[in-house]
Formats: C-alpha cells, sequence, structure tokens
C-alpha cells in the first residue's frame, strides 16, 4: 500500500546519502531510538547455524492486521515449522522502527533484520527498482503479477545484493490512483494547477508533474490534515490507503487513473541472512516466495473491503480514459529509462503477455 514512507531530504542530497556503503555511520538518535524498540528482540550472534532459537526482527509501516504484516507473520509461522521453532520472526509494525527511509540505512547495517518497503525509497539507490515504478508500466494486476513473479523479478531483486541487501519476494501494492477534494479528474487537463502530495521519489515528482499538477512531496501521516486545510488539493494512493487513513472523508473525488502498480519489495539484511548456513537461507528464501501467495489473497479481499467503504461513505469514483494519461508520460520514461539496461527491461516487460 503506500505508503507513509516520508521523511524529507533534499534532491541535492538523496542520492549522496544513498550511495554510501558500509563505512557510512548511523546517526545516534536513529539508532538509539531503533535500538530501544530492538531491546527484548535477541540479535543474531555468531552462526545462525548454531543457535538453539533466533528470532528475526522485521519492520513495516503498516498497522497491525495489514495484508504486509500477516504475510511476514505467515512466513514466520512457516520457518517455525519448518526449522522446529529454531528461527523465527518478530514483525514490528505501525512504523515503530521509523518510516521506510529511515530503515533502509538501519537494514542495510543489520540492526533491522527484515524489511517490508515500498518501491519508491530504493529509486535512487537501486537503479533498476525504476522500472517497476514507471507509470503505466504494468497493463494490469495479472501482468505485473506475471512479471514479478518470473526472470524479470529475480533479476531486479539480485540487484539489491551490493547494496547490503537480500532481496526476496514482491509484495503487490495495488493500483494508485489520484483523488482531490475538488472536482473529478477525466483528462490531464483537469489536473492544471491543482498541489498534489506525491511520495518522496523523484520519479512520482516528475509523473505529476507531467500531468500539469504541482507536486507537494509529503510525509504520509502529514496528508489528512493537509487536505482538509487546503494546503494540497489531492494525492495519489490505492484503495486500503484511502480508506483506512479517511482521505475520503476530507477528499470526496477518486479518480481511477490506475496509473502506477508499483510492487513493493520484502528485503533481509545482507548481514544477517550471511550468517545462516545454506540450508536456512534456502529455507528463508522459500518461506518468503510462499508469502506471497498469502499477501495477495488478503490483499484483494482488502482492496474489495476497502472500495465498498469509501463508496459508502460518499466517496465519488470516476473512471478515465488513459491513453492521454499515457501519451502524457514520455518526458518521465526519457528522464528515468536511462541505459541499455533499462531500457531492455521496459521491453521485456511490454513484451510479456
Amino acid at each position: 500500500m503506500s505508503q507513509g514512507f516520508d521523511l524529507k531530504v533534499p534532491d541535492d542530497k538523496r542520492d549522496r546519502r544513498f550511495d554510501r556503503e558500509d563505512t557510512q555511520m548511523l546517526t545516534r538518535r536513529t539508532f538509539m531510538s531503533t535500538a530501544g524498540a530492538l531491546a527484548a528482540t535477541p540479535a543474531i550472534v555468531g552462526p545462525a547455524s548454531a543457535q538453539a532459537a533466533i528470532t528475526l526482527r522485521s519492520t513495516d509501516i503498516h498497522p497491525d492486521g495489514y495484508p504486509t504484516i500477516d504475510a511476514v507473520k505467515f512466513m514466520g509461522q512457516l520457518l517455525e515449522q519448518r526449522t522446529q521453532g529454531r528461527i523465527k520472526i518478530n514483525v514490528f509494525h505501525s512504523a515503530q522502527l521509523g518510516q521506510e527511509r529511515d530503515t533502509i540505512d538501519q537494514t542495510r547495517f543489520g540492526v533491522i533484520d527484515m524489511n517490508r518497503i515500498n518501491m519508491a525509497p530504493f529509486n535512487n539507490l537501486i537503479a533498476s527498482t525504476n522500472v517497476p515504478s514507471l507509470p503505466f508500466i504494468f497493463r494490469s494486476v495479472a501482468h505485473m503479477r506475471k512479471v514479478m513473479d518470473g526472470a524479470i523479478g529475480d533479476s531486479i531483486l539480485n540487484d539489491f545484493t551490493p547494496h547490503n541487501l537480500v532481496g526476496l519476494a514482491f509484495y503487490d501494492s495495488g493500483s494508485r490512483s489520484f483523488y482531490n477534494s475538488k472536482r473529478p479528474i477525466n483528462t490531464p487537463a483537469d489536473m492544471r494547477g491543482m498541489k498534489i502530495r506525491v511520495q518522496q521519489s523523484d520519479m512520482f515528482v516528475a509523473l505529476v508533474q507531467a500531468l500539469g499538477a504541482n507536486a507537494t512531496p509529503m510525509p504520509f501521516g502529514e496528508v489528512y490534515t493537509s487536505l482538509q486545510t487546503g494546503v494540497i488539493d489531492g494525492a495519489e494512493n490505492n484503495w486500503p490507503s484511502y480508506e483506512s487513513t479517511r482521505h475520503f472523508e476530507v477528499s470526496k473525488f477518486y479518480s481511477l487513473t490506475e496509473h502506477s502498480l508499483s510492487p513493493e519489495v520484502l528485503v533481509m539484511s545482507k548481514r544477517s541472512f550471511d550468517k545462516f548456513n545454506a540450508a536456512d537461507q534456502a529455507l528463508i528464501r522459500a518461506a518468503a516466495k510462499e508469502s506471497v501467495v498469502k499477501m495477495r489473497e488478503l490483499w484483494d479481499a482488502r482492496e474489495k473491503a476497502s472500495e465498498a467503504k469509501v463508496r459508502a461513505g460518499g466517496a465519488q469514483i470516476n473512471t478515465v480514459e488513459k491513453q492521454p494519461f499515457i501519451d502524457a508520460m514520455k518526458p518521465v520514461y526519457d528522464r528515468f529509462v536511462t541505459d541499455a539496461k533499462m531500457k531492455d527491461l521496459v521491453a521485456r516487460i511490454q513484451a510479456t503477455t
């Protein structure tokens, strides 16, 4: 879902921050706040195969009961069963360990063992994550799932390794559409001049600008009040986020642009992963992949329930003719699909049937 991964990082500093490798030091405040939350959970020390019981610490910004939370819990149940209780997962939900941008570095350092994160915060760190984040790159949910479950998805997961992360699996994040407090959006012209909250991703800023609106990067937790007070006119997200945050109360017009089907990713600290022997590593990878099926089952049900709630709550839903929106995305593709590898990934995704 989306997502509340927003810690403001100036554009001119963002790349430098996420290009640092293991020599980077965590700030004392970030480290200490995380350490306090993790104090009751034992860390992995020494070879994992020698431990009587190992509890992996996993983080997520979503509330308890959200599909991604329950999917990681399901993964933990599989591991606990298959290792006779030797490997477990403790899920810290509701951003207990920090917002998504905060937790990326903590996971790379092994302070956090596992992390469910939206794709956007990785865009400036791992170039290939830009491709599934591109607007309208996927034709449907079925198309996205087929691509990300196959060789293309595995290739992108492998690109996390040089950054001290192990890509385990992709979770759904639904289709994102625009909503606002002014009027239905039927064409890009209807968005002209609107102030639209976006994720703190250069690509999402460019997407909104290409449609003639004013992109306003903002922490997710500030969106309701900003809509209510008129600081922004609208935002974009999926059904469950629109419903669970009550944004539909202050932003009644939900227009089904479905401009993004970008998945989310479940990653593990390479430092933590490397402490397991090969057999345990295989168990972890298999359990993660199996958790995707559970997540999608929960997600599909949650989407339907959320749509029903916002319709009952008075939201005005309209469909759009997508082609004018797709046509407006050429500058976004020109800017972000910049090398041969990315162009090949785009071509392969578009060719997948």
